[in-house]
């Protein structure tokens, strides 16, 4: 079978690509940057050079393909031009999509985000929730993609949709495994911080468990339907406390007041002026001071998914992680 994998050279469309390329799958894998062609090296794996924004290249790379994983995306915390997300997260995945159709692929699964179900509050969040507020223009444009996903129609060709929360573990270090860069500073030293109070809690999943999900969603999953791809939900304070118990120490952590993230953060988007990213946003700031409790269940039920906790992952995570420390 080939199987077409748009974001191979990202933390989690290079695993699952990789993770194809192992199970005997032929994978047609979508690259922009020679750079990074040593990522998706394997005797299982054809590169095609193109861009989910030219329609012509990804035609060539999903010819003869059975199957169709979305995952690239534009996922850093900032970008001038905000019109820039929306072309790569709503009109790329639309054209992947329709690429998909125009080849007759039987089945597509889009990578979405739990951050399209919002804050949880003193709730648990699953699939049905609807927010009325959104924190950036990545969940946005996310909502927007899956919105439009729903008006589509094809007699061939099923699309599900999996939302996996915060993802970490071994893999590409990038934005989007912002999680697992934090465990190495924390294991290396370099981290000390709790943000606010440290109670607000957040959901976090391991790298294989989110790749089996993606694989288990092409088998099982529904047309149209979305999947949260989740793994604990646990306090800030259980997440230092957890990496401790595994290292075996007791850290003395710092609580960082929100406003005074608040003003840092804006502090970093004044200097955005002089075209200095800023690494964090007085949105996310908001964000993750808030709860994110997510619950897995649906796909549990309708997937066979079954992730690990975050004491298991971590473990696995810090021993990957102890070669570069």
């Amino acid at each position: 079978m080939k199987i077409f994998v748009s974001g191979a050279t990202g933390f989690i469309g290079n695993k699952l690509s990789l993770s194809l390329a192992e199970s005997g799958q032929r994978v047609h894998a979508l690259y922009r940057s020679e750079n990074k062609l040593a990522l998706i090296h394997h005797k299982n794996i054809k590169a095609f050079k193109g861009d989910i924004l030219d329609p012509l290249s990804l035609e060539a790379a999903i010819a003869g393909c059975d199957q169709v994983y979305h995952t690239a995306a534009f996922a850093k915390a900032w970008i001038k031009d905000s019109s820039k997300i929306y072309d790569l997260n709503v009109t790329g995945a639309l054209n992947v999509i329709h690429a998909a159709i125009k080849s007759g692929v039987k089945k597509v699964v889009i990578t979405s985000t739990a951050g399209v179900l919002g804050a949880s509050g003193d709730k648990i969040i699953t699939e049905s929730a609807s927010p009325e507020k959104h924190f950036s223009h990545y969940e946005n444009s996310k909502l927007m993609l899956e919105n439009e996903i729903r008006k589509i129609n094809s007699d061939h060709t099923e699309i599900v949709i999996v939302n996996p929360s915060r993802v970490y573990g071994p893999g590409i270090i990038s934005e989007s495994n912002g999680v697992t860069t934090l465990i190495k500073k924390f294991l290396s030293g370099k981290w000390r911080i709790i943000p606010g109070t440290g109670l607000n809690i957040g959901n976090y999943v391991y790298i294989d468990d989110v790749v089996n999900g993606h694989i288990l969603a092409m088998k099982k999953g529904r047309n149209k339907e979305r999947y949260i791809l989740g793994g604990e939900n646990i306090s800030y304070r259980e997440f230092f406390d957890l990496l401790d118990t595994i290292l075996q120490r007791k850290t003395a952590m710092i609580k960082l007041p929100v406003f005074i993230m608040l003003f840092f953060a804006r502090f970093l988007m004044l200097l955005s002026i002089f075209r200095i990213p800023p690494m964090i946003t007085p949105s996310l700031i908001k964000k993750y001071n808030m709860n994110f409790r997510l619950n897995s269940s649906k796909a549990i039920e309708e997937l066979n998914y079954n992730p690990v906790g975050f004491r298991e992952g971590a473990g696995k995570t810090i021993e990957w992680l102890g070669r570069f420390v």
